[in-house]
């Protein structure tokens, strides 16, 4: 692979690592530098997870504190991850190529139409205020959790708002809490999700990943996750999300344009 291609990649996992310190949707960013090198979508969308995964333990132990009175949470809401994320990442790998490729437009637009729905939906949720834990919303919140890790395992970009409307419709209003169980949540689902591609990777789908590609990836997400963490309050997340949305609907126009002028 030409050092150009390793370079680009290298700086996207740079900047979607320091993205995903400040306000997230870095795969935006991985995913798509990934297939302008010449990956399939489903290479790159496997690479960009497995690359991606690492930085995400760090924003989890940053917020491991935060866990505190979220057991009951956790507890609940772990299962239908794991099984979602499971899921979701065999379907990805069952899906055809060519039924994927059609399929990358939509979710890219998916991706950033929450990243872009954040804001309007946490000024939302704050005005709703939280609800009574009762038996019907726990069931509801269990059953929102599984779709979102099903979600979360076949692409995963933007999962981060959806499981902070769920918890804030069942009544946690403490922000750091929620990043905390949110982050938590977001590792089990991909981590079971990297479980599934590794595994389906050596028994029935090899190639999909492509691991040089990993290692220096994840090694510059990590570089990249301390850079923003560090210009975090200078940057502001607003504008950072401003600027990763406009990247993401300027992206899904392309590969709409991409598949049917094909």
């Amino acid at each position: 692979m030409q050092i150009a291609a390793i370079l680009t990649v290298m700086a996207a996992a740079f900047a979607a690592g320091a993205i995903n310190a400040i306000a997230g949707g870095g795969t935006l960013i991985t995913f798509p530098a990934l297939m302008g090198i010449g990956l399939l979508g489903q290479q790159a969308n496997v690479t960009s997870t497995l690359s991606l995964w690492p930085g995400s333990i760090g924003g989890f132990l940053g917020h491991r504190k935060d866990l505190e009175g979220t057991r009951a949470f956790a507890l609940r809401l772990a299962p239908p991850s794991l099984l979602g994320g499971g899921l979701g990442a065999w379907l990805l790998m069952i899906t055809p190529e060519s039924v994927f490729e059609c399929l990358i437009p939509w979710l890219i637009l998916v991706a950033t139409a929450l990243l872009a729905a954040n804001d309007p939906m946490a000024r939302l949720l704050k005005r709703l205020g939280g609800h009574e834990r009762t038996g019907g919303w726990w069931i509801g919140a269990i059953v929102f959790q599984f779709l979102v890790g099903i979600y979360g395992g076949y692409f995963g970009a933007g999962i981060g708002i959806l499981m902070l409307a769920a918890l804030s419709l069942l009544g946690l209003t403490d922000i750091h809490q929620m990043n905390g169980l949110k982050n938590f949540l977001a590792l089990s689902i991909n981590g079971i999700a990297i479980i599934t591609f590794i595994t389906t990777e050596f028994l029935r789908h090899p190639g999909n990943i492509v691991w040089h590609l990993v290692l220096l990836m994840a090694l510059s997400a990590m570089a990249g996750g301390f850079f923003g963490a560090h210009m975090a309050h200078r940057v502001g997340r607003r504008t950072v999300r401003i600027a990763v949305v406009a990247i993401g609907f300027a992206l899904s126009a392309w590969y709409f344009y991409k598949h049917h002028s094909a």
